[in-house]
C-alpha cells in the first residue's frame, strides 16, 4: 500500500470513528472533504458510493437516537447530515433531511417563535426540490409557505409590504401548480409504461406457437425410396409384357 493510500485509509477510519462517537460537528465534515479530494476518478466513484451508504445508515440511527433530545440538538444533528450529504453529492438525502429540519422547526415554532420558517425559506426549498425533480416534496413545501401567510394574515393588510407578499403568494401558487402538474405527468407516464409493458407481455403469451414442418425421419425417406423403385419396376414390367404381346 502506498503512502497516499495509507493516509486515505486513516482518514476514512477517523471519519467513521467520529460518526460512531456521535461527534456531529465541523471536524468530521472537514475530514470528509479531505477524503474526497482524490484525483483517482475510478476509486473516487467507489469511495463516494461506500461513504454514501455509510452516512445514510448512520443518519437513520442518529435521527432515532435524537428523538428525545432538545430541539437544538435535533436541528444540529440534522444540519450536520445535510452538510455531509451535500459534500458526498447525495442530493436526494440532502433535500430529505432539509425537509425534516424545516418541518421540525415549523411544528416547534408554536412554542418557540424564533424557530418559525419564513415563506421565503419554504419557497427556496421548493424551488430546489423542483429543480431536482422531487415534485411532491416541492408541492408540500409550497403548502407550508402559503400557510405562513394565512396564519399571520399578512396578505390581508393594506401596507406596501402586502403588495410584495401578494406577489410572493402568486409565485408560490404558480410553483405549486407546476409541481403538481409535473408530478401527475410523471405518474401518467409511469402508468402508461407499465400498461404497455403488460400489453406486450400479454400479446406475446397469446400468440400461438409457429408450427414448423417436422424434418423427415431416415426411415420415412427409406420407405419412400423403396416405393418409388417398386413403381418403376412395375411400369417397366408392363411395358415388356405389352411389347411381347404384339405380333
Amino acid at each position: 500500500m502506498s503512502d497516499t493510500d495509507s493516509m486515505l485509509a486513516q482518514q476514512i477510519a477517523l471519519f467513521h470513528s467520529q460518526i460512531n462517537k456521535k461527534r456531529f460537528n465541523d471536524e468530521p465534515l472537514r475530514i470528509l472533504e479531505s477524503v474526497l479530494a482524490s484525483n483517482d476518478v475510478k476509486s473516487l466513484f467507489q469511495l463516494r458510493s461506500t461513504l454514501k451508504e455509510f452516512i445514510r445508515s448512520e443518519s437513520l440511527s442518529a435521527i432515532r437516537h435524537i428523538a428525545a433530545k432538545t430541539v437544538d440538538q435535533q436541528l444540529s444533528t440534522l444540519e450536520f447530515f445535510v452538510g455531509a450529504f451535500a459534500i458526498i453529492g447525495d442530493i436526494e438525502s440532502c433535500l430529505a433531511l432539509r425537509y425534516e429540519a424545516l418541518v421540525l422547526r415549523e411544528h416547534k415554532s408554536q412554542i418557540h417563535q424564533w424557530l418559525q420558517v419564513s415563506p421565503v425559506e419554504w419557497l427556496n426549498f421548493a424551488e430546489q426540490s423542483l429543480d431536482n425533480c422531487f415534485y411532491a416534496i416541492a408541492a408540500k413545501a409550497c403548502d407550508y409557505a402559503l400557510s405562513c401567510f394565512h396564519r399571520n394574515e399578512i396578505v390581508r393588510s393594506k401596507t406596501d409590504e402586502s403588495c410584495e407578499n401578494l406577489q410572493l403568494t402568486e409565485k408560490i401558487t404558480k410553483l405549486k401548480n407546476c409541481a403538481l402538474t409535473l408530478a401527475a405527468s410523471r405518474s401518467v407516464k409511469a402508468q402508461a409504461a407499465e400498461y404497455l409493458r403488460k400489453r406486450a407481455s400479454e400479446e406475446c403469451n397469446s400468440q400461438p406457437p409457429i408450427c414448423k414442418p417436422a424434418p423427415c425421419a431416415a426411415s420415412t425417406l427409406y420407405r419412400d425410396g423403396i416405393k418409388k423403385r417398386n413403381d418403376w419396376k412395375l411400369n417397366a414390367s408392363r411395358r415388356v409384357v405389352s411389347s411381347s404381346s404384339q405380333p
